[in-house]
């Protein structure tokens, strides 16, 4: 925008930079052809600077007084005048009803940014060495949890009998040892990403292997994880945990907590999500984007097959490789119930492997999901919004070494997946010291944070330009 001044002889202008409120006075006692400021647009925001000024080859020490006095001028007033500009440009978005909304731990955080940095401002704040990736310390993380996770199994072995009567010890075990092999899910979960190794080929073997162990189909997962990260918090694109919306596909949910009760429906919501959540996404696609239908993460053709497929192209081989390993997988556990038993299967790996699928359900759900965490349509999302409205949460140190730290850097992860886990506190950190008011870190504590969003975000509705959960 043009401040107004323009060639003048012996004039004092006084003209208002708009919206601030603030004058520029300058005299010029000489013909001078000044070219005020301009403001380009670019990504989102707004930039001010100044053209050169032309002036006559001899300059009197009174224009030249002149012209330093409106640079002076423009540099006191170039805060305002780019604040000014940005608002008018971009008007502030539609106010968020804030009294409609229940409060996590954030307070209300993320409801209240209504600027956003750009993608490559956010990762130009992390030290280049947070994205190199150390092979042999990667496989030094995989093997810690592989060996944790068969020595807890062999320690269960030869400990505790298998019998009725030790039923109580045995489940405890199977939570044990699921939350230890977690940990072998998250680095399976680092090579999907590219995290864990600059080789390909041992990056793929691991991630194939301890991934099939666990019955996770590692290509197919490595795809629709993409999308997830490529979409969080999408309220129709997005991949896991989409919220249903008040008054559409939502409806039925709130009138079932409504006759239920908040209390009995959260106990049914935390046991159908942490114990059938995993299962019921890579068969059926439940709680995935709802512009992709019923999608299978065994069966390529299932789901939409347009625009939105879930695995186009060279996925769809991708996926049958995927199978390949999960039949292998439980080939061998069908050889090891012929041999031993069912019933030391049963316990060995189905009782923590239950564990392991109430971990990764978890962390996904509450790193998205809160009271207080929007969710936008198409017309307003983007991807950095999506990534900064993720949640980092106070799991501790020991589920921080055994889970290698996902669920309290999750920010710096959805930043960037490449970033290997072992470096992804010191993004962490930059990224908060850089964005202080973008950062979300919800200090309430795990099994709160658990039963509030269980209880309490059902359906989202609109409110201002973003969506919400009704309360």
């Amino acid at each position: 925008q043009d401040l107004g001044l323009r060639k003048s002889r012996t004039s004092v202008q006084a003209k208002p930079c708009f919206e601030t409120g603030c004058f520029v006075t300058i005299s010029i006692m000489q013909s001078v052809a000044v070219n005020t400021s301009f403001v380009t647009r670019t990504a989102g925001t707004a930039k001010t600077g100044v053209r050169a000024v032309s002036l006559p080859a001899r300059r009197s020490p009174v224009a030249a007084f002149a012209v330093r006095a409106r640079r002076a001028a423009i540099g006191r007033t170039s805060l305002k005048c780019n604040a000014a500009v940005a608002a008018a440009a971009d008007p502030e978005p539609p106010s968020v009803d804030m009294s409609s909304v229940a409060l996590s731990g954030l307070e209300g955080q993320a409801l209240k940014i209504n600027s956003w940095p750009t993608k490559s401002e956010v990762l130009n704040s992390i030290p280049p060495e947070c994205f190199k990736r150390d092979t042999a310390k990667s496989l030094m993380y995989a093997a810690i949890s592989t060996a944790l996770t068969l020595g807890c199994g062999a320690l269960a072995y030869f400990t505790i009998p298998m019998t009725m009567a030790y039923w109580p010890a045995w489940l405890a075990y199977g939570f044990v040892n699921g939350t230890i092999a977690t940990g072998c899910w998250v680095v399976a979960h680092e090579c999907g990403h590219m995290a864990f190794s600059d080789n390909k080929f041992i990056q793929d073997a691991v991630g194939y292997v301890l991934h099939s162990l666990l019955l996770v189909p590692y290509f197919s997962w490595q795809r629709s994880h993409a999308v997830h990260h490529a979409k969080t918090n999408h309220l129709t694109e997005g991949e896991t945990h989409v919220p249903k919306v008040k008054g559409e596909n939502g409806t039925s949910s709130q009138k079932r907590k409504e006759i239920m009760g908040a209390p009995l429906y959260g106990v049914l919501r935390l046991i159908t999500h942490l114990g059938f959540g995993w299962p019921a996404y890579l068969l059926a696609g439940v709680t995935g984007g709802p512009v992709r239908g019923k999608t299978n993460h065994f069966l390529p053709f299932m789901g939409d097959q347009g625009k939105h497929k879930l695995f186009p192209g060279q996925w769809e081989g991708k996926v049958y490789a995927s199978d390949v390993g999960i039949v292998a997988a439980v080939g061998g556990l069908v050889y090891w119930a012929s041999v031993c038993g069912a019933s030391q299967v049963a316990l060995l790996y189905g009782l923590p492997y239950i564990g392991v699928n109430l971990w990764l359900v978890l962390y996904t759900w509450l790193q998205h999901t809160d009271v207080d965490i929007p969710h936008y349509d198409t017309d307003e999302w983007n991807f950095i919004k999506g990534a900064l409205n993720t949640v980092d949460r106070p799991y501790g140190p020991l589920l921080n070494f055994l889970h290698h730290g996902i669920g309290s850097t999750h920010v710096a992860h959805h930043v960037n997946s490449a970033i290997p886990h072992y470096h992804a506190w010191k993004a962490t950190e930059a990224i908060k010291k850089a964005f202080p008011e973008h950062y979300l870190y919800d200090p309430t504590p795990i099994v709160p944070a658990m039963w509030r969003v269980a209880t309490k975000c059902i359906a989202v509705q609109k409110n201002g330009d973003r969506y919400t959960f009704a309360q």
